[in-house]
């Protein structure tokens, strides 16, 4: 099944059913655990294992805010080669928790290993002894508060217990609705690829609703590959691929204290080997893995608290990709034009508001702006034959595409984003009841 964007910007009473999603299956080299650990006052799953029992190479990227979250400052820290497991809990985000939210996952890292190691020697031909430093945390929820330690502990025995060797779809969609928060969506994607001759896999979930804004990573983001590839060059395709797919995203341009993507590779497929990012035979493999980020990434913006609308905007035709990015994210990030787009108003002159408010320099006379195929604005002037009847229907729907054409360059960048709703207002004013 193809990834339609579609099934993901459905107004909330139309809940998603689980032909929407993406078949994803087995992929060898991964385990997954999900328990309810008590974390919400209601019942639900809110602790995820995933555990390699081989191991996996992986890259991570975090969040540039100047306040982390401790898991975050545990996860830099490691130095290990390869990692056994990451243990995700939602609710805390363990965020402005000290060094008692630092000893709490000390803690848990020394009973899970501990478990680990445990089902290593009843299952593994040749066990291996996992470390506490071979494991690492996913962290999301409320900053400030407590991190639960012993509710968490607690759950470890039964969050082991339940680890699925195979996987399959219901598997997947229950790992992804165990980590998130105001989310009203599971966010699920996939890609098969090759390397050489050999067919790969990739896997991904992601969280993120709220607190949505590039500085790095931008949410929670985990992708699996079967794939036999170094982490070294894991790092290199994950960056080169952030910056247009979980760095092009903003939701109410705010940064959070934990966004962290990560990419693991099982190494279970014997393809070719792979030492740097440039060898050719992984040109297929890395454009897979800017789908899978991507699809997750709009996915995030489509499910954005309260929103009712995803919103491309393609700035083109600049003198550089930093300029392009700064204008498409000063639009992106305009309360006026997310609110106009909102209640459906053609108000494009909102739209050239957030352009002139913009750090580039601006010729009008060579600006044009567009919404979906109609086009408004054209070098300098309102465009002749603009109709705002057409481009009052066209706002109706529920992806709304804005195209900039600074008229400069040759560079471009694309930005995504969501309406602003009364129901953005209520869903962050009740947060935390």
């Amino acid at each position: 099944m193809k990834f339609n964007i579609n099934n993901f910007i459905k107004n909330s009473s139309h809940g998603p059913k689980i032909v929407d999603f993406q078949d994803l299956d087995h992929i060898d080299g991964v385990s997954i655990s999900a328990v309810n650990a008590g974390l919400y006052k209601f019942k639900r799953d809110d602790l995820v294992l995933f555990y390699f029992r081989d191991g996996a190479n992986y890259a991570s990227v975090y969040t540039q805010s100047k306040l982390i979250s401790e898991n975050l400052k545990w996860n830099k820290k490691i130095k290990s080669k390869k990692i056994y497991a990451l243990l995700v809990n939602t609710r805390n985000a363990n965020a402005l928790t000290g060094s008692e939210g630092y000893d709490a996952l000390k803690k848990i890292s020394l009973d899970l290993s501990s478990k680990l190691t445990q089902i290593q020697k009843r299952d593994e031909d040749t066990p291996k002894q996992i470390f506490s430093k071979e494991i690492l945390f996913g962290c999301t929820g409320t900053i400030g508060e407590q991190f639960p330690l012993e509710k968490i502990k607690v759950s470890l025995t039964e969050l082991v217990k339940k680890i699925k060797y195979t996987q399959n779809k219901l598997i997947w969609i229950k790992a992804a609705m165990g980590i998130i928060t105001t989310d009203l969506k599971p966010k699920l994607a996939m890609a098969e690829t090759n390397i050489g001759s050999s067919k790969i896999k990739i896997y991904g979930i992601a969280k993120g609703s709220g607190m949505i804004y590039p500085n790095m990573a931008t949410t929670l983001g985990y992708i699996f590959t079967d794939a036999t590839l170094p982490s070294s060059v894991l790092r290199d395709i994950l960056k080169s691929n952030i910056k247009t797919t979980f760095n092009a995203i903003s939701c109410d341009g705010d940064t959070s204290t934990n966004d962290m993507v990560s990419l693991f590779s099982t190494n279970k497929v014997k393809n070719p080997e792979i030492k740097k990012f440039s060898d050719k035979r992984i040109a297929n493999f890395n454009k897979a893995m800017h789908e899978v980020l991507l699809n997750l990434a709009t996915q995030v913006v489509s499910d954005g608290e309260g929103a009712s609308k995803l919103i491309s905007i393609n700035c083109i035709n600049c003198k550089s990709e930093k300029d392009a990015k700064n204008i498409s994210f000063k639009i992106a990030n305009s309360l006026l034009v997310k609110t106009a787009i909102a209640g459906e108003d053609p108000n494009w002159g909102r739209i050239a508001m957030a352009i002139g408010n913009s750090d580039s320099k601006i010729n009008e006379k060579k600006l044009s702006i567009t919404i979906g195929s109609l086009k408004i604005y054209y070098k300098g002037s309102i465009f002749k034959n603009y109709d705002e009847k057409k481009v009052m229907e066209y706002m109706k729907g529920q992806l709304i595409e804005i195209e900039v054409d600074i008229g400069q360059g040759n560079k471009s960048f694309k930005a995504y984003t969501m309406d602003l709703t009364k129901k953005y207002i209520e869903i962050n004013a009740d947060y935390r009841s």
